[in-house]
């Protein structure tokens, strides 16, 4: 058994019952074959048994009282994966599926998706199994306030900087601060993804949709294809959905479908981005309401059948393991040419052997998402300086950044002999800079 196997089949075996980060783990080390083969050093370091065991996990208890005047009781995370970069950096996340070893898989990704942004940032990843869902905003304030009265002591500004995931956006972070600077008195860049009133940063609600076109648009581009005039279906209807949506707009594409978690929509004509910004933002209801302003469109319940709508592009920006790969076939079959992960891992295994198969223009979450976290630390960049950069600054700053992730990614797939694997080469390019850094720093 190589060195690679025996780490991997170690892991899967001390953390029972995790599935997700089983997967995360088997996807990363078995694209690094090809290094350790050529780099032994990284094998007697222990490198890779290191990197798969977080330095740190936290779970704790989150009482709150609802508007009932009822006690609730739900569970918190952070898991502080690897810090040879620099602070501690990944959002928060709350939802009902969340458990130890959904945290452990999104902490995992951020460490090589945080290295390949090039900027100085550590893998984490918290959150709750806490649904915002229904609650108002009382109850998310009372939660919020208890979360962080527990979080407040394992974080700061150059220790753990966690921001916004699924369930956690504006309104969230704005109380999760308010509770930190309140416990502590410290007025600091400790949570990303604040409100522009308090040290917040231009494009960071932009920044994972926009970034995810910017990546996909340097990937289709070499290949000689381009977003003008192409058919796009996107999942989700969160920030990275519609941001998506947005920009492969600006740059020509025909958007026709968003979804949430009871189905899609279908605009055989395009989707019109305000109607779903303001449905989903301000109004917070379900993406059904659509249809009832644009009779044209069409709502389908459930939403694994979105990839049988014909498109050109695809942009899972929904949630981990949305896309199979029955559905990757589908896709294939009526055309489609490029798949660009806006959301963590939503194509399962199976889905991503068939677009590798088929020589589809596939980029992996940890590349493709990465223009989130590389806002977020844009964001604390300002917050050092006590300094605002422009909406035109922050953006320009964040296209540089998606066009030199996919280059790092590209030329590591081809520095291997895997030429056009984006998969192994983001895996690759983000692996060598954590795994030197930690060479340097020796065992710890």
């Amino acid at each position: 058994m190589s060195y690679v196997q025996n780490v991997l089949e170690q892991a899967i075996k001390r953390n029972p019952g995790e599935v997700e980060f089983h997967q995360a783990l088997k996807e990363v080390l078995e694209s690094l074959e090809p290094v350790i083969a050529q780099r032994p050093e990284y094998e007697r370091a222990g490198i890779l048994e290191r990197i798969v065991e977080p330095e740190r996990v936290i779970m704790f208890r989150v009482p709150w009282v609802d508007d009932q005047g009822n006690v609730q009781v739900n569970r918190g995370f952070r898991v502080q994966f690897n810090s040879a970069l620099g602070p501690y950096k990944g959002g928060l996340r709350f939802h009902p599926s969340v458990y130890l070893g959904i945290i452990k898989f999104l902490g995992f990704e951020q460490i090589f998706k945080n290295s390949l942004t090039g900027l100085p940032i550590g893998g984490g990843k918290g959150g709750s199994d806490f649904d915002p869902k229904g609650k108002s905003d009382n109850e998310v304030m009372r939660f919020c306030q208890s979360f962080m009265t527990e979080l407040y002591r394992h974080i700061g500004a150059d220790t753990d900087v966690p921001a916004g995931d699924i369930g956690v956006g504006g309104r969230e972070v704005a109380y999760l601060y308010g509770q930190y600077k309140r416990i502590t008195g410290l007025y600091e860049g400790v949570l990303t993804g604040k409100g522009l009133t308090f040290g917040g940063s231009l494009v960071r609600t932009q920044a994972t949709g926009y970034g995810l076109v910017y990546f996909m648009d340097e990937a289709i581009k070499a290949r000689g294809k381009s977003f003008n005039g192409a058919t796009v279906v996107v999942s989700g209807s969160g920030n990275v959905a519609i941001y998506a949506t947005e920009k492969a707009q600006q740059l020509g594409a025909k958007v026709v479908t968003l979804s949430d978690s009871n189905g899609y929509i279908y605009d055989k004509d395009g989707i019109k981005l305000d109607t779903v910004k303001r449905i989903k933002e301000i109004e917070r209801k379900r993406i059904s309401e659509y249809v009832k302003e644009h009779p044209t469109a069409e709502y389908y319940e459930g939403y694994s059948d979105i990839w049988s709508v014909p498109c050109d592009i695809a942009l899972p920006c929904a949630t981990q393991n949305e896309l199979d790969g029955e559905a990757a076939k589908t896709l294939i079959k009526n055309g489609c040419f490029a798949v660009g992960e806006g959301a963590n891992m939503p194509s399962t295994p199976e889905a991503v052997e068939v677009f590798l198969a088929n020589k589809t223009i596939y980029a992996p979450g940890k590349a493709s998402n990465a223009g989130g976290v590389a806002c977020s630390a844009l964001e604390m960049s300002q917050n050092s300086m006590r300094y605002s950069w422009t909406f035109d600054e922050v953006d320009a700053k964040l296209k540089n950044i998606m066009i030199g992730i996919y280059n790092s990614a590209s030329e590591a797939a081809k520095e291997f002999g895997m030429e056009g694997n984006l998969v192994a080469g983001a895996n690759i390019a983000g692996f060598l800079k954590v795994a030197d850094a930690m060479m340097a720093q020796g065992i710890v």
